[in-house]
């Protein structure tokens, strides 16, 4: 019987899988090990896991056929793995060229969720989806919890509030979830996308999306940006710039698969925002959308607040863990087979998220 590895994260509150789905996986035929007190952060004793096997670290390392996670594992736990162990997380490989490398070197065969195909076919599978759409609420309430005005409007005894007036740059599954978010607050939002495609879904959501012509588009691109050219990026900043000045919060989410995050409000545009002001960057990890941006700091410049933080995820572990678990269990459906791995690579989503051929 296959033995499933399922580790407490070292620098994150979730966990991969939660115990619904630990279920799930035993009915699958395969024997569940888990570390201890792995699912605490995420609000999941062990006492939950009915029915796995509560085991320390070392003995998961050693002994697990799948090792389940989402952050990598360090090099030095990655050579105590047993011969041929098959590993899953989220290694983004796009961004980091040579891990495929080092897991072959070690021996481990390694699948990225994050490399799946953002597909309709895998769309049940999409944790980058899943944990965007979080990201994109989280964010909105962290730039509501630092703006010091109301975001809807107010009228009362003591005078009237007028709204906030919040921009969202890049409508991807994020931002998307952004603007929804902001409009329930009661915010005015204005939403900007290099996709055409993308009014329609701003605007169905009460927005109103601000259009910059002569944008590159890529249907293929799986919800990321497409680069631009000088051009186009000049026009855009200057579009940009004329909002950000009457923005109360900004929330920026484009990025560009495996390159830099493009700039979208530079130095000069926060200098002329309103003091008080907040820019929330979830493309932080990757160089950020304001040129201001420290990843993983929340810094005050000109006197505008800005946030940087790509892993708004990890500040809500339970329903991030749940949704993750539910992607993930819906892949491994495709490679357990009465127990036992079946790793099919004719299929598509199979072989995409294979990154140690």
């Amino acid at each position: 019987m296959m033995k499933i590895g399922i580790l407490a994260e070292q620098n994150d509150q979730r966990i991969a899988v939660v115990p619904s789905v630990a279920n799930k996986l035993q009915e699958l035929g395969a024997k569940i090990m888990l570390e201890s007190d792995a699912g605490v952060k995420a609000g999941f004793s062990n006492e939950k896991y009915t029915d796995a096997q509560i085991v320390d670290r070392k003995t998961i390392l050693n002994d697990s056929d799948l090792l389940i996670g989402i952050q990598p594992l360090e090099d030095e736990e990655l050579n105590k793995l047993k011969a041929n162990a098959l590993v899953i997380a989220e290694y983004k490989p796009f961004f980091d060229k040579e891990v495929s490398g080092r897991l072959k070197q070690a021996g481990i065969r390694a699948i990225s969720m994050d490399m799946i195909p953002r597909t309709t076919l895998a769309q049940s599978m999409d944790v980058l989806s899943s944990m965007a759409s979080i990201a994109g609420y989280k964010a909105v309430l962290t730039a509501a919890l630092k703006l010091p005005r109301y975001f809807p409007m107010m009228i009362t005894a003591a005078g009237s509030i007028k709204p906030a007036k919040v921009l969202v740059l890049g409508a991807g599954v994020a931002g998307l979830q952004a603007i929804a978010t902001a409009k329930r607050l009661g915010a005015q939002v204005e939403a900007f996308d290099t996709r055409s495609a993308a009014k329609q879904e701003v605007e169905s959501l009460g927005a109103r999306f601000v259009e910059v012509a002569g944008a590159k588009e890529d249907t293929g691109a799986g919800g990321y940006a497409v680069e631009q050219d000088e051009d186009f990026i000049r026009r855009q900043r200057e579009e940009v710039q004329k909002r950000a000045m009457n923005a109360d919060v900004i929330i920026t989410t484009a990025q560009v698969r495996g390159r830099k995050a493009p700039f979208l409000v530079p130095t000069s545009t926060v200098e002329k925002m309103k003091p008080g002001s907040v820019i929330v960057d979830l493309a932080a990890s990757t160089g950020g959308n304001c040129e201001l941006t420290k990843d993983k700091e929340v810094i005050q410049s000109h006197g505008i607040w800005i946030v940087g933080d790509s892993d708004l995820a990890n500040t809500m572990p339970e329903d991030a863990s749940t949704l993750y678990a539910n992607n993930l269990f819906n892949f491994l459906k495709l490679i357990i087979k009465d127990g036992e791995l079946d790793l099919d690579f004719e299929n598509e989503i199979i072989k995409s998220a294979y990154i140690t051929h």
